[in-house]
């Protein structure tokens, strides 16, 4: 028969493995959480500079196009052409919608829900 001594002694060591153990997995899981924060932050980062690049290169674009777009580069010279007959196009239906809320007696209120203000910016340039 097993004495009460012998059943402590039992339960302290398997406690004390069980503390290993767990201090073990502890210190895994720490440093996969520190691996997984740093990959996470990396991936953040290079999203935002992604977006960065996007952003600047439509910006030199445009800059291109307003400076150039008489005279463009050869590479750039269908682009350009191309460029300046989508906001011909814009302008000519943009100035159809206004002749249309003119004639019928409109106000700018029932047209409200349609504007596209938002791209303005960008039919202007």
């Amino acid at each position: 028969m097993t004495s009460i001594d012998d059943f402590k002694k039992i339960a302290k060591e398997a406690f004390d493995t069980l503390t290993d153990v767990s201090v073990e997995a502890y210190k895994l899981a720490e440093e996969k959480a520190k691996i997984v924060g740093k990959w996470t932050k990396l991936n953040t980062e290079i999203t935002l500079d992604r977006s960065q690049v996007r952003r600047l290169r439509s910006e030199v674009g445009k800059i291109y196009y307003e400076t150039y777009k008489d005279d463009p580069a050869e590479p750039l010279k269908e682009l350009c052409e191309n460029i300046t007959a989508a906001l011909d196009r814009i302008a000519a239906k943009q100035k159809e919608l206004d002749d249309l809320k003119n004639s019928g007696g409109f106000n700018d209120a029932d047209f409200e829900e349609f504007s596209s203000d938002d791209d303005e910016e960008d039919d202007e340039n």
